[in-house]
């Protein structure tokens, strides 16, 4: 306890010498608990977004300014994918549509609805992302719930016809995923080795998890095609990691190491460092075990603190989205581990953030969550932000 005080001391101390020098870190009030039992992270101060492109002045370390409101008027958005050109994907959730996001001008088109989405509950059109040879292929690939399970399908993605007719008959890729009400997991991502990264969710039935044999509560890799990828632990199986509960965040590091983020039941919320084959102790463990038959997480978050969806990397954190903890936290990395305590920004000031997506360098792209039920609208959302962070 000794060695946690002082680590939460100098997380504070470094608080408060950054707000000494004048510097605006774009945090929403003091922050909630950091990583595992060790309450503490630093306070700091939101700017009011803004639409104009002028440059702030650049963030002191561990920081977050908003610079922008880049779209406004988002019904239930969940994925997010840019475009090679700049232009945003968003789908939606409930209304299974997917629109382009003009990002220097906040205008939407509507591209189409993808045929067969059956939303319910916390089901409908998930996570989204771009074929690894969309220059050539133009094809999206989406993650939905159906009326029988949850699948990913790829759709072509045809700009020369008309507004609200651009999207092509949906191709399922894979399917079986349990579905349910609640937990469906939803995030997909194509990987640095070109393979296809597919988050579920145990649909409730938390058995699920440590069966090998369901798709329910793990991480998947897949090929572009569908098939189990070359190299994944369990022969001749998609499943790449086990004991999930509820995946909604797949990311990254710049040295190619995946994180993903999990929804706790009542307890904890975790960022994991994934490796392949291991076992994530669902529904044996919540956060930390410390019994080695489990991988314990590389953070933990009491579940009104978090409740995280998206995860991105950059400049040397991870920053994870979070739902009924209305914030952005910050986890600084070194390798697997944390190099001090997480810090959150943002809390309660744009409500439930469900997505957050590298913008390059220091950018990054953030959702909201207010219109899906569970947050409290105001004008304006849902919406998309423009982040500096460092």
């Amino acid at each position: 306890m000794i060695v946690q005080r002082r680590a939460v001391a100098a997380a504070l101390a470094a608080a408060a010498l950054v707000l000494a020098a004048g510097c605006s870190s774009g945090g929403g009030g003091p922050s909630g608990t950091g990583a595992g039992a060790t309450p503490g992270a630093s306070s700091a101060q939101a700017p009011s977004p803004s639409r104009t492109t002028a440059e702030p002045t650049p963030p002191a370390k561990g920081s977050v300014q908003v610079v922008r409101t880049v779209a406004t008027g988002l019904d239930t958005p969940w994925g997010l994918a840019p475009l090679p050109g700049g232009d945003l994907l968003v789908s939606s959730r409930d209304r299974g549509t997917i629109t382009r996001v003009d990002p220097e001008t906040g205008r939407k088109t509507e591209l189409g609805e993808v045929s067969g989405v059956d939303p319910a509950g916390e089901g409908g059109l998930l996570g989204i992302a771009l074929s690894p040879d969309y220059a050539s292929d133009h094809m999206v690939y989406a993650y939905f719930t159906s009326a029988s399970d949850n699948r990913v399908v790829r759709v072509r993605y045809d700009e020369k016809r008309a507004a609200g007719d651009q999207l092509g008959a949906p191709d399922t890729v894979f399917k079986g995923i349990p579905k349910g009400v609640i937990h469906n997991g939803g995030r997909i991502a194509f990987g640095p080795d070109g393979m296809l990264y597919v988050g579920t969710g145990e649909s409730g039935d938390g058995r699920l998890s440590q069966d090998k044999g369901s798709l329910g509560g793990k991480i998947l890799r897949i090929t572009p095609e569908g098939d189990p990828a070359p190299g994944n632990p369990f022969p001749d199986s998609p499943v790449y990691s086990y004991g999930h509960r509820n995946v909604q965040g797949l990311a990254w590091d710049a040295e190619q190491r995946l994180f993903a983020s999990e929804f706790g039941q009542d307890t904890w919320d975790e960022l994991n460092a994934i490796k392949p084959g291991d076992n994530y102790g669902w529904p044996e463990a919540e956060g930390r075990s410390g019994n080695p038959a489990y991988h314990d997480p590389v953070a933990q978050w009491h579940t009104d603190e978090a409740s995280p969806s998206g995860i991105a990397y950059a400049e040397g954190s991870v920053w994870m989205a979070a739902l009924r903890g209305e914030r952005l936290w910050r986890i600084p990395l070194k390798g697997t581990q944390t190099s001090a305590a997480p810090q959150a920004f943002l809390t309660g000031e744009y409500g439930r953030l469900r997505t957050v997506v590298s913008a390059g360098g220091n950018r990054l792209w953030l959702t909201t969550s207010n219109t899906d039920g569970r947050g409290d609208p105001k004008s304006g959302d849902d919406r998309i932000l423009e982040l500096r962070v460092s």
